[in-house]
């Protein structure tokens, strides 16, 4: 890992958070059938592995670095609002959840739009 910059080992622990999360939040969603808790659990591991890539890719350009810290922070507001109001009966903040699904889009966009740049502006 000595080749990887600090904001691709940065991506690749939040994507390793995140897939552990979402099979930590799947488990909690099947014993205590909660709906909530799959969501959140979804979120997690739709965008981990995702955030694993854009670590690779972060070596050699910074919008994958922008594109993951837009995804990581996004999942983090998004399914840790939602497990929060599963657990403490109200969420982390007013607009959490919408607020990081709004960064989620965005880094996703970000990371399409990434493969219309020509090579010298990634």
């Amino acid at each position: 890992m000595g080749s990887l910059t600090r904001s691709s080992r940065l991506l690749m622990f939040f994507g390793g958070i995140s897939g552990a999360s979402g099979i930590m939040l799947a488990a909690a969603a099947y014993h205590g059938s909660s709906d909530i808790l799959q969501s959140a659990a979804l979120i997690c591991l739709a965008n981990g592995p995702a955030l694993l890539a854009l670590s690779l890719i972060a070596v050699r350009t910074s919008v994958a670095a922008v594109s993951g810290v837009l995804i990581a922070a996004g999942t983090l507001l998004f399914a840790g609002d939602i497990a929060a109001l599963n657990y403490l009966g109200s969420g982390l903040f007013r607009m959490a959840a919408p607020l990081g699904g709004t960064a989620i889009i965005a880094g996703w966009l970000i990371a399409a739009l990434a493969a219309l740049l020509p090579a010298g502006k990634r």
